[in-house]
C-alpha cells in the first residue's frame, strides 16, 4: 500500500535513528575485532566495516531497482559513495591534533582508493558504451566483482608485506592494541553481536527504500536527487557515526579504512542492483545525471588520494586542503542536482 507522505517522513527518520544509533555501536566492536584478529584497523575498516555498514544502502538500492527505480538505485548507491567522502572532512574537524589525512596514512588506503577509481571508471564505462547484456545483466558485473576480490586480496598483501611506508612523523597514529572493551566477552559472540548489529541495519535501509520513494512520489523529486540527497545520505549514516566515534578513539585508521573500504564496497551495488533491475541492465536505464554522479564521487576520491599522498600536517583552521576541497567538490556537486531537479 502506498504510503502518504505525513506517515513516510516519519518513517524514514525512524529508520534514520536506527541506523545511526547501530552504527554507534558497531564502532567499539570492530575495534575489538581488528585487535582480537590481529588483522589490523586498515583491513577490518576497508573490509568487515565497511562492507557491514553498506548493508542499509545495498537493501536500498536493490529494493528500489527491483521495483523499476533505475535512477533511485544508482543514485542511492553512487550518491552514498560522494556524502561519505565527504564524511572524513568532517572527521578531519573533529581531530584537532593535525590534518587527519597525515596521521592516519597507510599503504592499504591508497590501495583501497586506486581500487576504488578503477571499479568507478568501469562503472561509468559500462554505462557509456554500446548497449550489451546476457540474461538481462552486463557483463561488466564479473568484471567488478572480480576485481573487488582481487583488491581485498592486494590490501591484505600489502598490509602484511608492504613496500612503502608513510613516512614517521610525531602526528602518525600507528595502530596498536588497546585494552579490551569486551573482557567477559567471546569472540564468537562478539562477532554474533556485530551480525546481529548488521541485520538490524539492513532492515532499517529497506524502510529508508520504501519511504524514500514515498518522498519522490508525493513531492514530485526526481529519483537522481532524492538518492543522492536524502537516501544516500541517511543510509550512510553508520559511516558518519562509525568515522567520528573511531575518531574519538583515536583509532584513526580505522575511520579512514571504514570510508574508503565501504566506498569500494558501494560499487558492487550496481552489481546487485543489475541483478534485481528486470527491465534489463541497469547500466543503460540511468541518465545524465546519474553519470554526474559517478564523476562527482571519481573527483571526490581522486582529491582524497592526493592529500593522503601530500600529507598536509595542518592546513587553513588545522584541517587539510582536501577536506576544504572535498566540502567544496561536495557542495558544488549538491548545487548541480538541486538545479537538475529544478529543471536546469
Amino acid at each position: 500500500m502506498p504510503l502518504d507522505l505525513g506517515l513516510a517522513v516519519p518513517l524514514f527518520l525512524l529508520c534514520a535513528a536506527v541506523i545511526g544509533v547501530g552504527g554507534v555501536a558497531m564502532t567499539s566492536v570492530a575495534d575489538c575485532l581488528a585487535d582480537r584478529t590481529g588483522l589490523g584497523e586498515a583491513l577490518v575498516g576497508g573490509v568487515l566495516l565497511g562492507v557491514s555498514t553498506s548493508l542499509s544502502g545495498t537493501v536500498t538500492s536493490i529494493s528500489a531497482a527491483y521495483e523499476g527505480h533505475a535512477a533511485l538505485a544508482v543514485a542511492n548507491g553512487v550518491g552514498g559513495i560522494a556524502v561519505q567522502t565527504v564524511f572524513l572532512a568532517v572527521g578531519d574537524l573533529l581531530y584537532r591534533r593535525a590534518n587527519l589525512e597525515h596521521a592516519a596514512a597507510s599503504v592499504t588506503a591508497l590501495v583501497q582508493l586506486g581500487l576504488l577509481l578503477l571499479l568507478l571508471g568501469l562503472a561509468m564505462a559500462a554505462a557509456t558504451a554500446p548497449e550489451v547484456a546476457v540474461l538481462g545483466l552486463h557483463p561488466i558485473n564479473v568484471v567488478l566483482v572480480g576485481g573487488y576480490i582481487l583488491g581485498v586480496r592486494l590490501t591484505r598483501l600489502v598490509q602484511d608485506q608492504p613496500m612503502w611506508y608513510p613516512r614517521r612523523t610525531a602526528e602518525l597514529r600507528v595502530d596498536r592494541p588497546e585494552a579490551d572493551p569486551f573482557p567477559a566477552t567471546r569472540t564468537p559472540a562478539l562477532v554474533l553481536r556485530y551480525l546481529a548489529l548488521a541485520v538490524v541495519l539492513g532492515f532499517a535501509g529497506w524502510g529508508i527504500a520504501k519511504t524514500g520513494y514515498a518522498i519522490v512520489q508525493e513531492t514530485g523529486l526526481s529519483q537522481s536527487f532524492v538518492g543522492a540527497a536524502f537516501t544516500a545520505t541517511t543510509t550512510s549514516l553508520p559511516e558518519l557515526v562509525i568515522t567520528l566515534a573511531a575518531v574519538r578513539r583515536g583509532a584513526l585508521q580505522l575511520a579512514v579504512s571504514g570510508i574508503v573500504g565501504g566506498n569500494t564496497f558501494d560499487v558492487l551495488f550496481l552489481v546487485l542492483s543489475d541483478a534485481g533491475y528486470r527491465a534489463g541492465s541497469i547500466y543503460h536505464a540511468v541518465g545524465p545525471m546519474e553519470l554526474f554522479l559517478i564523476a562527482w564521487a571519481v573527483v571526490m576520491n581522486a582529491v582524497l588520494l592526493l592529500g593522503l599522498l601530500h600529507r598536509e600536517q595542518r592546513g587553513v583552521g588545522r584541517i587539510g586542503w582536501e577536506s576544504v576541497t572535498l566540502i567544496g567538490v561536495y557542495l558544488a556537486g549538491l548545487l548541480v542536482q538541486v538545479w537538475g531537479a529544478a529543471g536546469g
